[in-house]
């Protein structure tokens, strides 16, 4: 029996292999699934090298939110590598102007600020309002799941991630030369990467494809997995 195909999974701000959890388990019998973790790098650029130094000779690849942008950049660096690409609930634009940038500078400042005065914990739960549906907010465990992933990330990484996010570059040329096949995958009420997003991708991409996932937001794989999980077993599956 051949081996079954390596899938590396990235995770977005201050995610980690939670995130994946359902799909590592619930894909192991199509794909070898492997999160992996960017440290402290504060650039897209190294973190897409730092997951390529650690990666087999090609792989299907599926990031969500930031781990989306880290995808782009490995498939800036290593196209050939790439058996397949999955962007979740992520972005390809850089910065329209430098208003655009000093607005977003002050907004993430904000985000550091509130974890310097008040902890990751109280930052975690503010931020969930902002990424999960306001109908979930009353699932305690899927609040509390994402908390607790948040707040034990290393100390450091948000603002890492932060400097990653204000430097990034823009795909939108990039994305017209992804020659694999390319699922997208978004959430009808995600605020912050919405489905008009992903539709500017999917038009800009060869071989693209999009998912919209009902009654989910930004944490679209862990609020609802099944639907997610069927959404990249048809993916691997397909020539």
């Amino acid at each position: 029996m051949p081996d079954k195909p390596p899938l590396l999974l990235l995770p977005g701000l201050l995610c980690d292999e939670a995130f994946w959890r359902s799909q590592v388990e619930a894909l192991a019998d199509v794909c070898a699934p492997r999160v992996m973790a960017y440290g402290l790098l504060d650039d897209f650029g190294a973190m897409a090298e730092a997951v390529l130094a650690q990666a087999p000779p090609r792989f299907a690849l599926a990031g969500h939110s930031m781990g989306g942008r880290v995808a782009l950049e490995v498939m800036r660096q290593a196209p050939e590598r790439v058996l397949k690409l999955a962007l979740l609930a992520t972005d390809y634009r850089g910065h329209a102007d430098a208003a655009a940038l000093a607005a977003e500078e002050g907004r993430r400042e904000m985000m550091l600020e509130r974890v310097r005065s008040q902890g990751m914990e109280a930052f975690a739960r503010m931020w969930t309002t902002q990424i999960l549906p306001a109908e979930r907010l009353t699932d305690q465990a899927l609040v509390d799941e994402v908390v607790e992933m948040m707040v034990r990330q290393p100390a450091g990484a948000l603002a890492a991630q932060t400097h990653a996010a204000l430097m990034r570059a823009d795909n939108a040329e990039l994305l017209a030369a992804i020659a694999c096949p390319t699922l997208l995958v978004a959430g009808r009420l995600d605020a912050l990467r919405p489905v008009e997003v992903h539709e500017q991708m999917a038009a800009r991409l060869p071989r693209g494809r999009l998912v919209v996932i009902e009654d989910a937001a930004h944490m679209v794989a862990m609020e609802r997995p099944e639907a997610v999980t069927a959404a990249l077993r048809a993916w691997l599956l397909e020539p």
